[in-house]
């Protein structure tokens, strides 16, 4: 069949559109300018540089103005590249395929074909489209990745080959009419489906969302209560409400959801470089939560390729090289893939000097073995046989009580996890030209003895599964191989060393409440289908258990999305479970799952940092611009002056936190109960106390200056000096998670570089002439301003030093509760 015309082909195209998945509509570039212009510090900002100019003061307007657009930008271009990264794993790949067009074969992109295309299978190829078998020779496609199976299956030309898209072609070569592309295969319907669940808001969104409504209605009251008292007492509305906005910059907490984006836009680059795409950021707050992580064994704990494990040798030592001989060229097949790897090791060519293939009987339903013969340079052929062991026993005539034996070493092997195949090898004398029989059943064959072979475990696996369960992570597997592999790995990898394994025809006959009572006991799953994973997934969270589920196939995409947290396999999964999943695997690696887990509880332990360092640094911010009006006095905090906190809080948040270490006991301690708030009571009278604390610094610095009879722009100064100062400090003490000793001794280049740049900056601020005048400042004694750095300085000692007592307290208390225990 000459297949499609090009003119055909594109006309089917534009029609029934690509071979593709739907995609998520994309933010535009607009969508995301309109939702940056929508941020209240903006809004705010615009309207006070409104005012400015209704005061007929443009060079503040101007500086206000300036600042909105350099705020504007810098969001925009971070948002867009964090909307450009969230399409990286559709971009890390670019299937292709091989298609008759006009008669001529040709490799064009997956997303081209369209129905009517005949395409070219052959072993080793991903399957595009679903398409129809024309011709096939012995076309066998492993199917495990849309049903769940992991026995490859016959494809034959007719009315049953019918080939999906996704499955892979694992033996033979063939020809297949596409009949369905995109959205209308197998794959994805199933994906279409998934695509119209809508993601739930995590308990962190929920709560950052609450934070900030609750903020914004104190800001506005406030607001509000500023601009009346101020127009009433002085009869100045317009710089009332200029007042009133300056009171509600400080205080907005707009820099929350900005800790949450930023944060964990940041930590999915960060998890990117360690092999883990995260495709829905918010899923990193949960991996700090993860109570049990269920994971498949096949290609995540273990390697996915076959090894040769085990040599049941007669005596001759020829067995490998046997074994070799009796493989294909250029074979796809594991087990061929891993005899000849063990062959090059012991230094046999799988193809000797000067022998040629004669002939190959391939392997059937009816007789499992692979059978190739060979002529040697001395008129001598060689019969090499490869297979099943009771058909190698066939071939070689073995009495009952050589059976018996075989048997008995056999059982021993798959015991103990292994896939066991015989060899045999035959000589007799002959041509090149010589007649051979049409059966292999024809020649006597010698037998050469037992191969083993394993898929190993990966090196770090067992080292992974310690730190998870160290953790107080559960690990759990759930396979469909056979129960003795099941052990054999979960034994290897240290995630079980018990010998009860669970089937997935116990799962089905168990009830709801039994299927709980094992789960709580058993850790090692076999012979499980994807619909067992999903039950098995489902009774876990209604034992309260915070699960992660590692899946691959189409069939687990149900498991991945009811998981809290669902990891696809990138290298060797379907575009459906990566659809369905959170985190894509790129490296499909066990080790990459805890590494993730514990990226994830290192990013929460910051954010909870920045949020606390938020809070604090409010109270002085809002203060300061209510003591004026309290005192009786010109205002001291401007717009522009929020704008250079905002300068040093913004990168304090989402540089400075973010980039701090994991503490040294990370994954020592136990997950975070799932009900655990960010802002608890306590947690919050922590933050504010250490506000007010600062907030006490510049008042005491605010009088201090008034009574020394400065100047009102001197004092503004000052003031402003001991809340920047102020602010650093807090910064400090919540970047510490202990002492200032260990903030100051870890590396952390950019809580330097911020310090550096505020410093420089403040001090143009408040002794330069000319940047004085736009702050409206006046540089003040050098006496006053030691006592503006010095006051906040000794508030942040005296914080440190009060939280190591109360720290050594807690200890002693809990050592000695441990000891009357």
């Amino acid at each position: 069949m000459p297949g499609l015309t090009t003119n055909e082909a594109t006309a089917r195209l534009q029609r029934d559109g690509p071979n593709a998945l739907p995609e998520s509509g994309r933010k535009r570039r607009w969508a995301i300018l309109f939702d940056v212009l929508r941020e209240p510090m903006l809004l705010l900002l615009a309207a006070a540089a409104g005012i400015y100019m209704l005061l007929g003061d443009p060079q503040e307007a101007s500086l206000l103005l300036a600042s909105v657009g350099l705020v504007i930008g810098l969001t925009v271009y971070q948002e867009y590249k964090s909307e450009r990264a969230l399409q990286a794993l559709r971009d890390l790949s670019s299937p292709r395929a091989h298609v008759l067009r006009d008669g001529v074969a040709c490799v064009v992109p997956a997303r081209e074909l369209v129905v009517g295309d005949v395409i070219l299978v052959a072993e080793g190829d991903r399957v595009p489209a679903d398409a129809r078998v024309l011709e096939g020779a012995d076309l066998h496609v492993d199917e495990s990745l849309l049903t769940g199976e992991s026995v490859a299956v016959a494809r034959p030309a007719g009315g049953d080959g019918l080939l999906h898209a996704s499955t892979l072609v694992v033996r033979g070569r063939g020809s297949a009419e596409v009949v369905a592309t995109g959205a209308q295969t197998a794959v994805g319907r199933i994906g279409t489906t998934l695509s119209t669940l809508q993601v739930e808001r995590t308990p962190l969104q929920r709560e950052m969302r609450r934070t900030v409504a609750v903020f914004a209605l104190l800001s506005l009251a406030t607001c509000v209560l500023m601009v009346v008292l101020y127009g009433l007492l002085r009869g100045d509305w317009l710089g009332a409400v200029l007042s009133g906005i300056t009171l509600a910059m400080a205080n907005i907490p707009e820099e929350f959801p900005v800790v949450l984006t930023v944060f964990l836009a940041l930590g999915a680059w960060r998890m990117a470089k360690h092999n883990a795409l995260v495709r829905r950021a918010p899923a990193i707050e949960a991996l700090g939560a993860i109570t049990v992580l269920c994971t498949d064994k096949t290609g995540t704990l273990t390697e996915n390729r076959m090894a040769v494990a085990e040599l049941d040798d007669t005596g001759t030592g020829q067995l490998i090289a046997t074994a070799a001989l009796a493989c294909p060229p250029m074979s796809h097949d594991p087990v061929d893939r891993a005899v000849l790897d063990a062959a090059q090791r012991a230094g046999e060519a799988p193809e000797p000097a000067g022998w040629q293939r004669l002939r190959e009987y391939p392997l059937s339903s009816r007789l499992p073995a692979y059978v190739q013969v060979w002529h040697r340079d001395n008129d001598r052929l060689v019969v090499a046989a490869k297979g099943a062991p009771e058909t190698i026993a066939q071939l070689c005539g073995l009495d009952d009580a050589q059976l018996t034996d075989l048997h008995e070493r056999m059982e021993a092997m798959t015991q103990r996890g292994l896939r066991v195949l015989a060899t045999a090898v035959g000589e007799l004398p002959g041509s090149a030209t010589a007649e051979l029989p049409e059966e292999p059943t024809g020649f006597r064959l010698q037998w050469r003895g037992l191969i083993a072979f394993a898929d190993p475990l990966r090196d770090a696996v067992p080292e992974a599964v310690a730190e998870a369960q160290t953790a107080g992570v559960r690990v759990v597997m759930m396979t469909g191989d056979h129960a003795g592999t099941a052990r054999a790995i979960a034994a290897q990898a240290g995630i079980s060393h018990q010998a009860d394994v669970v089937h997935g025809a116990d799962v089905d006959g168990w009830d709801d409440s039994a299927l709980a009572q094992h789960l709580g006991t058993t850790a090692v799953f076999a012979r499980v289908r994807p619909e067992h994973k999903l039950r098995l997934v489902q009774a876990l969270k209604q034992r309260g258990e915070v699960v992660a589920m590692t899946g691959d196939g189409v069939n687990d995409a149900p498991a991945l999305m009811a998981a809290h947290v669902g990891i696809a396999m990138g290298g060797r999964g379907t575009d459906v479970a990566r659809e369905a999943a959170s985190i894509v695997l790129l490296d499909d690696n066990f080790v990459s799952v805890v590494r993730a887990i514990r990226l994830g509880r290192s990013i929460y332990d910051n954010i909870a940092r920045a949020v606390r360092y938020i809070l604090a640094v409010h109270v002085p911010i809002t203060g300061l611009a209510l003591l004026p009006l309290l005192a009786g006095s010109p205002p001291v905090l401007l717009p522009l002056h929020v704008v250079f906190l905002e300068l040093i809080i913004d990168p304090a948040c989402s540089i400075v936190l973010e980039r701090e270490p994991p503490t040294n006991d990370l994954m020592r301690r136990a997950p975070r109960p799932p009900g655990q708030r960010l802002l608890d009571r306590i947690t919050l009278l922590h933050a504010l106390g250490r506000g007010v604390v600062m907030l006490a610094t510049v008042v005491a610095t605010y009088t201090i200056a008034v009574r020394a009879g400065a100047p009102h722009p001197q004092v503004s100064a000052l003031a402003f000096t001991s809340l920047v100062v102020g602010n650093l400090g807090l910064i400090l003490l919540h970047r510490s998670g202990g002492s200032l000793w260990r903030a100051l001794r870890i590396p952390n280049a950019a809580f330097w570089i911020v310090v550096g740049a505020t410093s420089t900056l403040l001090a143009a601020a408040i002794l330069h002439p000319v940047v004085a005048g736009w702050f409206r400042f006046a540089p003040p004694g050098g006496d006053l301003l030691a006592v503006a750095v010095a006051l906040p300085m000794m508030a942040v000692v005296a914080m440190d030093v009060l939280q190591q007592w109360t720290t050594r307290r807690k200890t002693t208390a809990m050592s000695v509760d441990a000891g009357a225990t």
